[in-house]
């Protein structure tokens, strides 16, 4: 390299360096957090649960944890969070009025672990990394996931809020004990993916599943491959909408096969729905509900697209925020 060269180039480095200082400062980070290594932080997730869910990611890999720390910690906010009811507490229960929770959690060198059917715990991503760590298993269910958690310190909650029982009766009165209709509005499962700067990668998703459900129904979002997949060596992605849809085509697995067979994030997003629209056409019909999948590729590209307008993604890049409309496929 002639010295000409390396001086503009340096400089263009220094340039950079400047502009994610001001970034990060901006987005109400300190300067001592700037993320020190090959490249910025992403962090990529469902819907919009405020700014404390990307930055809780963000901070915890800027401070020095790592990406299963990351997600953990961002999807524990609206786990906690009363006024979220479709995630963790004040979720809206089942057709028998019992909150149940699903939730999974994955690195990207294939541990993962996950809780179906878990009741009366607040947190449930923090029992499935339990089970990733602590045991031989991938999943635990009901009673036997419950057992678990409180073997390892974990308290038993009632996570039935007066909100959401209020709900769960108004619902009785009108529905016939008939499970809630699929439909476009009855979707805010969190599923979040994380890289930090040198390329290590980790995801989870967590939700109290599809309002009203008869009792034990098991969506996708604890099913590592349909609700959530990462492979450090391609990418990671995960799921929003009805279950039963993402499930039937492993969507998650999939749209990562599809990037390591060269599609872009969005390229492999599309494909997925177009799998599941294909096979099961009723999925697309006029009044039918939202699915949606997003992604991130090691490169750091994204995309989110689902098949009914709806879906909202939200990105974290070095620490700016940005809530993003997603593409669809059909009206």
């Amino acid at each position: 390299m002639k010295r000409r060269t390396f001086i503009k180039t340096t400089s263009l480095a220094g340039a950079a360096t400047a502009l994610l200082s001001k970034r990060t400062l901006a987005s109400g980070f300190s300067q001592a957090d700037a993320v020190s290594g090959d490249s910025e932080p992403v962090i990529l997730s469902t819907w919009y649960f405020g700014k404390a869910v990307p930055e809780a990611a963000y901070k915890t890999i800027v401070n020095g944890g790592t990406v299963v720390d990351a997600v953990e910690n961002a999807v524990r906010i609206p786990e906690g969070d009363p006024k979220v009811t479709s995630v963790g507490y004040g979720g809206y229960p089942d057709r028998d009025g019992k909150v149940t929770l699903d939730a999974s959690i994955m690195d990207g060198n294939g541990n993962c672990g996950s809780v179906v059917f878990l009741e009366h715990i607040m947190h449930p991503v923090s029992v499935a990394r339990l089970v990733m760590e602590k045991t031989q298993h991938v999943m635990l269910a009901g009673e036997g996931a419950l057992q678990f958690a409180l073997e390892n310190g974990f308290k038993k909650e009632n996570l039935l809020t007066k909100e959401a029982e209020e709900a769960y009766q108004n619902w009785l009165k009108q529905s016939g004990y008939k499970p809630a209709p699929m439909n476009k509005d009855n979707h805010d499962t969190i599923g979040l993916l994380a890289m930090d700067g040198k390329g290590n990668m980790a995801g989870a998703c967590t939700t109290s599943g599809l309002a009203w459900k008869v009792r034990g129904r098991v969506g996708d979002s604890p099913i590592i491959g349909a609700g959530l997949y990462v492979d450090s060596d391609v990418g990671g992605a995960t799921a929003t909408g009805i279950g039963e849809a993402v499930i039937k085509v492993a969507g998650s697995f999939l749209i990562v096969e599809l990037m390591r067979n060269g599609k872009s994030p969005q390229e492999a997003c599309k494909l997925a729905l177009e799998r599941i629209l294909h096979k099961q056409p009723k999925y697309g019909q006029e009044n039918s509900f939202l699915v949606g999948f997003i992604a991130l590729r090691k490169d750091g590209e994204v995309g989110g697209v689902s098949y009914k307008k709806g879906l909202q993604y939200t990105l974290c890049r070095g620490g700016k925020i940005q809530v993003v409309d997603g593409e669809y496929l059909t009206k």
